[in-house]
């Protein structure tokens, strides 16, 4: 829980702007080879990503490795965070740390020119190189992310059910610290998780 908080924390911090710091220059279209489809199935709809493995392939790979080993599924999206203008829900293994995998490298946006736009889908961490397999999907642009966090993805279909999950329920008393008030309820379960030919 003490990582959750952590997280929680910072994911607050961040939304706030930060000193004035260049963008990162935008990231060329990515050749169809690079991105990789995937789809979540989930007990409010589906949401397919594209995976971009070309701009952020240390990233992809732990998200893929993932979405390979069926570790996804069973797991849920399980809070939702308010911010200015929209939000962000937040999806990973919180059901057994033994299916957790090792930390990543960070790959930080001024170096893979992804960016935290609408629809992004970035590593939820602690502070950079401490990511696993939390991850979430914003339904806003906060480009004071780019500080912190690392973008791999976009959403390609479903952003219904992204904005539907934005919506849910939450607990007024589940939660801690900045937490509090944002995890939803019932949670929103990952029933499928696969790559897309």
């Amino acid at each position: 829980m003490t990582y959750r908080l952590l997280l929680a924390a910072l994911l607050g911090a961040s939304a706030a702007p930060l000193f004035a710091q260049a963008a990162p220059a935008p990231a060329a279209e990515a050749p169809k080879d690079d991105l990789v489809r995937v789809a979540l199935d989930t007990s409010a709809g589906r949401i397919v990503i594209a995976v971009d493995r070309g701009h952020a392939p240390v990233t992809a790979k732990n998200f893929l490795s993932y979405v390979d080993s069926g570790k996804f599924v069973g797991e849920s999206f399980y809070r939702a965070m308010p911010l200015t203008g929209g939000g962000l829900i937040q999806a990973g293994i919180t059901s057994d740390a033994r299916k957790l995998g090792k930390a990543i490298a960070h790959e930080p946006p001024s170096q893979t020119g992804l960016s935290h736009v609408r629809g992004a889908v970035s590593m939820a961490s602690n502070a950079p190189g401490t990511a696993q397999s939390d991850f979430f999907i914003l339904t806003v642009d906060v480009p004071s992310f780019d500080q912190s966090f690392a973008p791999f993805g976009r959403v390609v279909e479903g952003m219904d059910v992204v904005e539907k999950i934005m919506a849910s329920p939450v607990s007024p008393t589940k939660g801690e610290g900045a937490m509090k008030g944002q995890m939803l309820e019932p949670v929103v379960k990952i029933r499928a998780a696969k790559r897309l030919p």
